[in-house]
């Protein structure tokens, strides 16, 4: 098996809280905390959960946008977070980022040819007349003619700027991107359209995806595996047809009861979670998802689960997971 492009170890991120006249640290934020998975060259990795779990943190922490509290991260079996300034300016060639507005994304003041053509002048690549050359063939990889090179964002509508976006990414030939709610912002059908470009990108440049969302049926269509995240941590981790079809742990279970289906014919009962997610700054003791878990027992409350293999690469962190099984299957747990 090839060796993974991406490995991401105990990978945390607490934000300090300042209080009292002297701004002293009275608590954090843990946004991301203790969370560990594999990424391998071709492959995309779905990380998904609701709002506020933690899925963007852990994608610019990565990237070391925002530096990590603790953990390691390594690309191509470099530990980045131990690179320094000129190492790491020089490593982002290899890992870019798609972010999740495209309209806040862009600099309103420049022209897509300046927008694009930025990444190849800062690492000296290309200037001048060949600069403008590769951006023009960027952009008819995207989508886009390369007219549009002189206009400025303002002049496109919502999946245009999207794919000014993926084009910028795009523009150092790199490894890794990295998807923060790539298509969130975007109407439905042009969506599809988008997740189609994406796709047909990576079997182009043989591109690895990391693709953050909490729309479960965008991940569905464009992942090899998914991760669920929960309140900072990992909580199930399974190739997507695993996921979908047997999802292990309570939250996951809850996740997809909501994932609307086209069919008519299919009646399907929705779960519905008691009370509201827990504070990051307080999380509960034990497994963080007992205080709306329907499974939850005593020991939830005092024991947290470990992420552990239940066969097949299917990873669940649930002391009950045989159980919401059993729930689903119909048999005894």
């Amino acid at each position: 098996m090839a060796e993974p492009l991406l490995q991401v170890k105990n990978l945390k991120k607490y934000f300090p809280i300042k209080g009292g006249i002297l701004s002293k640290t009275v608590g954090h934020v843990q946004a991301v905390d203790d969370i560990s998975f594999d990424l391998y060259p071709g492959e995309t990795v779905g990380l998904v959960g609701e709002s506020g779990c933690g899925k963007s943190t852990a994608a610019r922490t990565i990237l070391r946008l925002i530096e990590p509290s603790d953990g390691e991260v390594f690309f191509e079996g470099q530990d980045i977070l131990k690179l320094g300034k000129k190492a790491m300016r020089s490593l982002r060639r290899q890992m870019q980022i798609i972010f999740q507005d495209p309209y806040a994304s862009l600099n309103p003041r420049m022209t897509v040819a300046s927008i694009v053509g930025e990444p190849l002048e800062i690492h000296k690549i290309a200037k001048g007349r060949a600069k403008e050359e590769s951006v023009a063939n960027i952009l008819e990889k995207v989508g886009l003619r390369p007219e549009h090179m002189r206009r400025y964002p303002h002049e496109f509508s919502g999946g245009q700027r999207q794919r000014i976006g993926i084009a910028r990414a795009l523009a150092l030939n790199p490894k890794l991107i990295i998807g923060d709610e790539p298509v969130s912002a975007l109407d439905v059908s042009i969506q599809a359209q988008v997740i189609n470009l994406l796709e047909d990108l990576q079997h182009e440049f043989n591109l690895t995806y990391l693709i953050i969302a909490h729309d479960l049926s965008v991940v569905e269509h464009i992942s090899d595996r998914v991760a669920v995240m929960y309140l900072g941590k990992i909580v199930e981790l399974a190739t997507d047809r695993e996921l979908y079809q047997n999802p292990s742990h309570p939250y996951t279970e809850a996740l997809l009861s909501a994932v609307p289906r086209p069919d008519p014919s299919i009646k399907k009962q929705r779960i519905l979670l008691p009370g509201d997610v827990p504070s990051p700054i307080n999380p509960p003791s034990g497994c963080r998802f007992h205080t709306r878990c329907l499974y939850a027992k005593a020991d939830c409350k005092t024991v947290e689960p470990a992420l552990q293999d239940i066969g097949g690469g299917h990873y669940v962190a649930c002391h009950y997971w045989k159980e919401v099984q059993a729930k689903r299957l119909g048999t005894p747990a």
